[in-house]
């Protein structure tokens, strides 16, 4: 395998190593890899930015979830306003 072909990498698996960073899974050489996919890439910089942003407002914010039998209530009134509309 040719060192342009082990250095640069397509947009597809970018967006991959991109995801795998923000979780800190992706390698040193990952990082190597897409840093200089990123410096030419407008697509995937954007990608990263958005990703990157995405991260921050989920760390600081203080999002809430249902509880389980909410849910299914919820689910179930769905439901049947949802059968009320087909017949």
């Amino acid at each position: 395998m040719s060192k342009s072909k082990q250095i640069f990498i397509p947009c597809n698996e970018a967006s991959h190593v991109c995801d795998k960073n923000q979780y800190s899974e992706a390698s040193l050489w990952e990082k190597i890899r897409l840093t200089l996919h990123l410096a030419y890439c407008r697509a995937c910089r954007g990608y990263s930015s958005r990703n990157s942003k995405l991260t921050k407002l989920m760390k600081k914010g203080n999002a809430k979830t249902i509880d389980s039998k909410t849910k299914s209530e919820l689910e179930q009134l769905i439901q049947k306003e949802l059968s009320k509309s087909t017949d």
